[in-house]
C-alpha cells in the first residue's frame, strides 16, 4: 500500500457547439456567451483565488471562435445574436410578435426553472406568463414593454456567475432594484457583460502563463473522431451495433487530421505555444485516432475508465481492483509517443451529478476522503494519479450558488492537505517519465458507457450520418472542380467542419428532452443546407423534414453532462 502523496488531475472541458447560422451571420442560440458570463468566469475565479490548485482546462476552438465573435459584437454594437440585440434595444415597446415569442421561449427555458425560483421578482414574471401561456397573440399582446424589459434583464442577471454577483456593484444594484429596469440599466448591464466575455480568454491565458493551469485542445469543431475515421469502430465495444447505410464517412481520416491541425494552429496563435495534450471530443478514442494525435507531437490524451476496462479485457487481462490499474497513464503500442490518462468515472460523476444535492462542505469532505482511500490502496512504490474529467459548465447550474461553496471548500481542503497534490497531465509525465504502463491497443469508446452508442446506432443518429455522408460526397465532387473560387472553397470547408460536430448526433434520438432534440435537429439540417448552398447546389428536399421524431427525458449518471442550455 502506498504511503506517498496522491496526485490529482482535474480536466475541465469547456465546449459549446457552433450556434451560428453562417449564411446569415446570425447566432441561433445564446449558450456560448451565457456560459461565459456564468461558468467560464466562475471557474477562472476559483482558480485565481486558489493559486496552489493546478488543473487542465480544455478549450475547444469552436467555442473560442464564438467568444471572439461575441467580443467583437460587444465592442461594436453590431449584434449578431438576437437575444443580445433585444437586451440592447432602447425601446422594447416596438417589439414584433416574433421578438416577443423569442424572449418568452428563451427566458423561461424549462431546464432553468430551478434558477428562476431563486429570485422572487423573476419568478413573478414567470407566474404572470403561465396565466396566458398557450393563448393566442392577442393575449400575449397584454404583456407590456416594461414586462419584457424586466424579463430580458432578469434572464441575464440570473446567468451571471456567483463571483461576479459578489464583486460587481452593478449586478447587486440591479438585483436589489428587482423591477422597472430602464434602457440605461440594460445599457450598463450590456457593458459589464462585454467586459466579462472579453476577459475570458485572457484570464485563462494568464493562468497558463503563471504555470497554474495547462491548456489543452480538441479537434476544431468537436467531431466524434473515431466514427469520422471508421463507422465500424462502434462495433468494437458493441458488436451488434446498427450502422448507417453509408459504409463510411468519405475521407474521414483526412477530415480528422484537418480538424486536429486546425485546432493546434489556432491554439498556438491564441496562447503562444502548441498544446501538449488533446482531449478528444467526448473522450472518444480508437487506435487509429491515437496515431493521428501522436503525429503532430502531442504528448498526451485522455479517455475514460470504461474504455480502459474494455481494452484490458480485450488484451486477455483479468481486472484487479481499480486501484491496481486505473490510476496511471498508459501508452498504446501503435502510438507510444502519447500517454493516455483515464478518467475516474465514479469521482467525476459524483461531481457532475451527485454532489449538487449535498451541502458544499460535506461534498468536498467526501471527495477528499475518497481520494485518501485511493491513496491508501495504491500499489507501494508507485505514484498514483487520479484523473477527474467533466464539462466545466453544465453541472454548476444544478448546484446551489453555481457550485461556489463546493469549489471553495474543495480547493481549500486540497491546498491544505500535504498528502494530496493537484497537477497537470504534461507536468505529471515530465516528472514521472516511467510511470506509464503499456496497452496492446484500445477498444474504441467514449466517456459515456465506454461505447460510441450515444452518437451512432439509433435510427435517427444513423439517418443523420447518412445525410452528412451524402453532403460530403457532394462536397468532394464540387471542391477542386473549378466551380468555386479559393475563398468560396474556404467557406465551404468551414461549413463542412460545423456539420461534423459530435453534438448533432448526441441530441438526436429518444433520450433527450423533445424541445431540445427538435432545436438541434433544425440546426443540424440548417448547417447541411448551408453547406449545399456554399457548394452552389440546391439542398435536397429531405433536409426540410426533421431527422428525429423522438425525444424524452435524459438519464443522469451517464458519465458526462449535456453541453447546451
Amino acid at each position: 500500500m502506498s504511503s506517498g502523496a496522491l496526485e490529482i488531475i482535474f480536466l475541465w472541458h469547456m465546449h459549446q457547439p457552433d450556434y451560428r447560422d453562417h449564411a446569415r451571420s446570425e447566432f441561433t442560440l445564446p449558450w456560448s456567451y451565457l456560459h461565459a458570463l456564468k461558468d467560464y468566469t466562475d471557474m477562472a475565479a476559483h482558480l485565481e483565488r486558489h493559486p496552489r490548485i493546478h488543473a487542465v482546462v480544455n478549450l475547444v476552438p469552436v467555442l473560442l471562435d464564438q467568444l471572439e465573435d461575441y467580443t467583437e459584437q460587444f465592442a461594436t454594437g453590431n449584434w449578431r445574436d438576437p437575444l443580445l440585440r433585444l437586451l440592447a434595444e432602447p425601446d422594447l415597446g416596438r417589439l414584433g410578435a416574433a421578438e416577443r415569442k423569442l424572449l418568452l421561449d428563451t427566458c423561461f427555458r424549462s431546464n432553468h426553472l430551478n434558477v428562476i425560483a431563486q429570485f422572487q421578482r423573476y419568478k413573478r414574471l414567470h407566474d404572470l406568463f403561465r396565466i396566458i401561456e398557450g393563448q393566442d397573440e392577442a393575449a400575449l399582446a397584454y404583456l407590456s414593454a416594461a414586462y419584457f424589459a424586466d424579463l430580458v434583464t432578469w434572464y441575464h442577471l440570473a446567468w451571471t456567475g456567483e463571483t461576479e454577483r459578489r464583486r460587481q456593484p452593478l449586478v447587486a444594484a440591479l438585483m436589489a432594484k428587482g423591477e422597472g429596469f430602464t434602457a440605461d440599466d440594460r445599457r450598463q448591464l450590456v457593458g459589464l457583460m462585454g467586459e466579462l466575455v472579453r476577459g475570458v480568454i485572457p484570464r485563462y491565458r494568464a493562468l497558463a502563463a503563471s504555470g497554474q493551469i495547462e491548456l489543452s485542445t480538441t479537434p476544431h469543431t468537436h467531431p466524434l473522431a473515431p466514427l469520422l475515421i471508421d463507422f465500424a469502430s462502434a462495433r468494437e465495444a458493441e458488436p451488434n451495433a446498427e450502422l448507417p447505410v453509408a459504409a463510411c464517412y468519405p475521407g474521414g481520416r483526412a477530415r480528422t487530421t484537418a480538424q486536429l491541425e486546425h485546432a493546434i494552429a489556432s491554439h498556438t496563435v491564441r496562447f503562444g505555444a502548441p498544446p501538449a495534450g488533446v482531449w478528444p471530443a467526448e473522450g472518444a478514442v480508437s487506435n487509429a485516432l491515437l496515431k493521428l494525435i501522436a503525429a503532430p507531437g502531442c504528448r498526451w490524451t485522455a479517455a475514460s475508465e470504461s474504455v480502459l476496462a474494455h481494452s484490458l479485457r480485450q488484451a486477455g487481462r483479468e481486472l484487479p481492483p481499480r486501484e491496481q490499474y486505473l490510476y496511471r497513464p498508459y501508452r498504446v503500442e501503435s502510438a507510444p509517443g502519447v500517454a493516455v490518462f483515464f478518467r475516474d468515472e465514479q469521482l467525476s460523476d459524483l461531481v457532475g451529478f451527485e454532489y449538487r444535492k449535498w451541502h458544499g462542505r460535506d461534498a468536498a469532505a467526501d471527495f477528499i476522503s475518497r481520494l485518501h482511500a485511493i491513496r491508501r490502496q495504491a500499489p507501494a512504490g508507485e505514484t498514483a494519479v487520479v484523473t477527474v474529467i467533466l464539462d466545466g459548465e453544465n453541472a454548476w447550474e444544478h448546484y446551489p450558488y453555481n457550485a461556489h461553496y463546493f469549489f471553495e471548500e474543495l480547493y481549500a481542503l486540497l491546498e491544505a492537505d500535504p498528502q494530496l497534490r493537484t497537477t497537470t497531465c504534461a507536468d505529471f509525465i515530465a516528472r514521472h517519465p516511467n510511470a506509464t504502463r503499456t496497452l496492446p491497443g484500445v477498444v474504441a469508446g467514449s466517456w459515456v458507457y465506454g461505447t460510441l452508442s450515444t452518437w451512432i446506432g439509433h435510427p435517427d443518429k444513423n439517418r443523420a450520418w447518412d445525410l452528412l455522408c451524402a453532403a460530403k460526397q457532394t462536397y468532394d465532387l464540387v471542391v477542386g472542380s473549378g466551380r468555386l473560387s479559393a475563398e468560396e472553397e474556404r467557406a465551404a470547408a468551414a461549413q463542412l467542419s460545423a456539420c461534423e460536430s459530435s453534438d448533432w448526433f448526441w441530441w438526436l434520438g429518444d433520450r433527450n428532452p423533445r424541445h431540445t432534440v427538435a432545436s438541434f435537429d433544425r440546426l443540424f439540417r440548417l448547417n447541411l443546407s448551408n453547406l449545399y448552398r456554399r457548394l452552389k447546389v440546391e439542398p435536397p428536399l429531405v433536409l426540410a423534414e426533421p431527422v428525429s421524431h423522438g425525444g424524452g427525458a435524459a438519464p443522469e449518471g451517464n458519465g458526462t453532462m449535456r453541453r447546451a442550455g
